[in-house]
């Protein structure tokens, strides 16, 4: 009788560079799915590339997980401790006639079958005349095998025919076992049911069930998710999205935020743009993954951050920015903390990024030093000028430094004077923040208090 097995997945970077945004998709759609149907998602780093496999790129992809919030049910894996294992699996097979040693060089290959050409099986029957050169492990391709078909979650049933296929290595002439092996017997020893990954591992799966069948293991089922793209329509590059998830991070972009843009490349649940990582896990399964290649577009990721950031209160922002610089309220040791959560929380609608928002509240808080000149040609003259001395003469009185007792004050002046508000506003940016792109006055003014403010306005009246 089967019994039916919990669902396991896993994700398995290998650490010879950065995480991309490729393998954070492939992490996160792996992640929901376990999520979802209350399963298990577990992390294997693939490190059997002895050569570029390093213990940094490990703890980045371990540190970019952690921040995402994609941490594994079990214990990390690394691939290279389970070595003997792969390796008693490749004798076991040559034992049983389903791998043999291969002694042909390439040039031997060229030389027979012509440049480019794939492996003509010529060591399957021809015994090697010196037994002492060094070997390559091959797979041998069934000869009862027409075709392997499998059905693919995403993508339906796919099938390919056998003469597709040339006998393949499964371990290097140094011994080193190759991927397709050492996947498919880590997967089976790790109980992996379902595999997830991206529509440029299709080529592999068929060679891979060839190998569970011969090493008689119970085969996953798999899901090939589609690829992203820059949007030139290539492959995505460094052009179009950062070499490294941990970069998102530095320049602001919040990880649910990001989770929510890259679950969208691909996925989706009605019209609903905006989710919660709670809604994504209730919503979320492989029926909604489309089967085309989806685009990489930065505004989007801009803007759904933006949506993200608004939503968050000021507190919580602020704690955040400390959190990724412990340096930012030093940097901001003259002003109170409810001054700085306040001016973020006026800030937070008018920015895509924390790296935008830290950059403003710093400019807001540092005193303009420099004034836009384009601004001040348009907004600052004489006129402008002796209205501003009437102004601060007037705030001087005022003993209620509010947002409604400045805006009421101001209001009135504008009305006695028989002026615009733009005509006043406007120099008031210009003195408090140096350009005219900035909230509101009233607000702004309320935030740096009298005697700040005040002395804003009276360095530009007299600059």
């Amino acid at each position: 009788m089967n019994v039916k097995r919990s669902i396991k997945v896993r994700f398995a970077p290998s650490p010879t560079g950065q995480l991309h945004i490729g393998g954070v998709r492939a992490a996160l759609f792996n992640w929901l799915f376990a999520r979802h149907n209350k399963g298990s998602f577990v992390v294997r780093i693939e490190d059997t590339d002895l050569e570029r496999s390093t213990k940094t790129y490990s703890a980045v992809i371990v540190d970019a997980l952690a921040w995402l919030g994609m941490k594994s049910d079990e214990p990390l894996v690394y691939q290279s401790s389970l070595v003997d294992h792969h390796k008693a699996c490749i004798e076991k097979l040559i034992s049983e006639g389903k791998a043999y040693k291969c002694y042909c060089s390439q040039d031997d290959i060229k030389k027979r079958a012509g440049e480019d050409s794939p492996y003509d099986n010529h060591c399957r029957t021809h015994l090697p005349l010196d037994s002492t050169k060094s070997y390559v492990v091959r797979f041998r391709i069934p000869d009862d095998r027409a075709e392997i078909s499998f059905e693919d979650l995403i993508l339906g049933k796919i099938t390919i025919s056998s003469r597709e296929l040339d006998d393949f290595i499964i371990a290097r002439s140094d011994g080193s076992p190759i991927y397709n092996l050492v996947v498919v017997v880590d997967d089976a020893a790790m109980g992996i049911t379902h595999v997830i990954r991206g529509q440029e591992h299709i080529n592999n799966t068929p060679k891979q069930l060839l190998l569970y069948e011969a090493l008689g293991l119970e085969a996953p089922r798999f899901a090939h998710v589609p690829l992203i793209l820059g949007a030139s329509g290539a492959k995505l590059s460094k052009r179009d999205a950062a070499t490294s998830v941990l970069d998102y991070k530095k320049e602001g972009y919040l990880p649910d935020a990001l989770i929510n843009y890259l679950v969208r490349l691909g996925w989706s649940h009605g019209d609903q743009e905006i989710f919660t990582v709670d809604e994504l896990i209730q919503h979320f399964n492989l029926n909604g993954v489309g089967k085309s290649s989806a685009t990489f577009d930065m505004k989007k990721l801009r803007w759904v951050n933006s949506e993200y950031i608004k939503k968050k209160s000021g507190k919580w922002i602020l704690d955040y920015l400390v959190f990724l610089d412990p340096q930012f309220l030093k940097d901001l040791s003259h002003w109170s903390k409810e001054q700085i959560i306040a001016s973020i929380d006026l800030y937070k609608e008018r920015v895509s990024t924390l790296k935008e928002l830290e950059n403003n509240i710093k400019m807001f808080f540092g005193s303009p030093s420099l004034y836009n000149e384009a601004a001040l040609e348009k907004w600052v003259n004489g006129a402008s000028r002796d209205l501003l001395s009437s102004l601060v003469v007037l705030l001087l009185s005022l003993d209620e430094w509010d947002v409604e007792h400045l805006q009421a004050i101001i209001k009135d002046f504008v009305k006695n004077n028989d002026i615009k508000l733009a005509q006043i506003a406007q120099p008031i940016r210009i003195a408090l923040t140096g350009d005219v792109i900035s909230p509101g006055v009233f607000h702004l003014l309320s935030i740096l208090g009298k005697e700040e403010s005040l002395k804003r306005l009276e360095a530009l009246v007299k600059k």
